[in-house]
């Protein structure tokens, strides 16, 4: 909680969030958490340049002085760190600490860290529905220039998550719905395309996300998300164009403008169905001016409106 500080006004209905946030173990009512996942050991093993680990430090030092708009209580659990190279024990981590966040009514926001924090995300959330639905309809959607859909078979890294999950739904038996909206083809091969038709995941390019077509994006996130029971939203901030993020593990030549992807958050929100969200590869290490922290902060402040 000591990164919880910041400006005080002394004017009345001006408080901040570092003056609203409490910890987790306070958790009296239904609100959102936030979980830090402090990792860039996938991005390590994906041969990308490292420092997400101190990202979600970053997210709250932006956080700390925004206006407090919210209606419903936040929280801060802290984080899971990744000790070494133990990547797989700290999904196991993150998975229970989402998993509890859960079965106390909230909603888990997860600050990564590298994009390997999605199937330790997922896997909380697994844990939590597996004991109420057989079968429950878990739809995925990823704001993300890279499908990360490699063979976890080689190498567990943040290019892997969604291929590891979707092996743990077949493993369960569950349907695997996947959605990545910003995909750069220049960013990923043939193999990757070949993968995601495979696996019959919604493909969005970037090129095609543009404020002239943002009915139609709408009207596509709608049909996708009215086939499913649940909602699991992964940011990868990567997916936004290096001049508004150019603190991200892999910087965007073209990205997607925040005034698309913000109104389709918000449509994903408002949907009802949302359950765990994350945001995945801020950078401090080369973030220009606190550019891309500030991003960061503001999607967080978006989702908990």
């Amino acid at each position: 909680m000591n990164a919880w500080t910041g400006r005080v006004d002394p004017e009345p209905n001006t408080a901040r969030w570092h003056q609203q946030v409490q910890p987790f173990s306070q958790a009296a009512e239904p609100g959102y958490t936030l979980i830090g996942f402090c990792s860039d050991e996938g991005v390590r093993r994906n041969k990308g340049r490292v420092g997400a680990a101190a990202g979600p430090a970053a997210m709250r030092k932006m956080l700390a002085s925004l206006a407090w708009h919210q209606s419903a209580p936040v929280y801060d659990a802290g984080d899971v760190v990744c000790e070494g190279e133990a990547l797989e024990q700290a999904h196991v981590a993150l998975a229970g600490q989402v998993a509890e966040c859960l079965a106390q009514r909230q909603l888990p926001i997860v600050m990564g860290g590298g994009h390997e924090v999605a199937f330790g995300s997922w896997s909380g959330l697994a844990q939590h529905l597996a004991k109420q639905q057989v079968s429950p309809r878990i739809g995925i959607i990823n704001f993300d220039a890279h499908f990360d859909l490699r063979d976890p078979g080689f190498v567990v890294s943040s290019g892997t998550p969604f291929a590891q999950i979707a092996q743990s739904c077949e493993q369960k038996g569950w349907p695997f719905q996947y959605a990545c909206l910003g995909v750069s083809r220049a960013s990923n091969t043939q193999a990757l395309f070949n993968k995601a038709e495979q696996l019959q995941v919604l493909v969005w390019e970037d090129r095609a996300m543009t404020q002239a077509r943002l009915p139609e994006l709408q009207a596509g996130l709608d049909a996708f998300i009215g086939g499913c029971d649940h909602l699991y939203l992964t940011i990868d901030i990567d997916v936004f164009p290096a001049a508004q993020a150019p603190g991200v593990s892999a910087p965007a030549a073209r990205g997607v403008a925040l005034d698309v992807i913000e109104p389709l958050i918000e449509q994903i929100k408002a949907s009802g169905k949302l359950r765990l969200a994350d945001l995945a590869e801020l950078n401090p290490e080369y973030d220009v001016d606190g550019h891309t922290a500030r991003l960061a902060a503001r999607l967080i402040h978006t989702l908990t409106l």
